[in-house]
């Protein structure tokens, strides 16, 4: 199981990995998605398939797209921490980070 830096935790006290969810493991593309709407939660991912989600079914639920290849968690952590998610979150148009 994957667990989050504190600090993470600490700014997004909601956030957890897909493999601490009730999906199968390895979960689909399409499981997550479903998921994640009917949570009303936001996917952070490196897969850019859910871009494809997200320009062909609409949003919600919405996708940040990390691109950060080869970087450790705490790095991933602090870009999140940095992004203004809370902006993405409230805006109505707008699905993609």
């Amino acid at each position: 199981m994957k667990t989050f830096p504190g600090e993470l935790k600490q700014h997004f006290e909601d956030c957890f990995h897909v493999t601490t969810i009730t999906l199968n493991s390895p979960a689909k593309d399409t499981e997550i998605w479903n998921y994640a709407k009917q949570n009303k939660l936001i996917i952070v991912t490196n897969d850019a398939d859910f871009v494809d989600f997200v320009n062909v079914k609409g949003f919600p639920p919405k996708v940040i797209l990390l691109r950060a290849e080869n970087q450790n968690q705490l790095f991933i952590s602090n870009l999140l921490i940095q992004a203004d998610i809370q902006l993405l979150d409230d805006s109505d148009d707008t699905g993609l980070l």
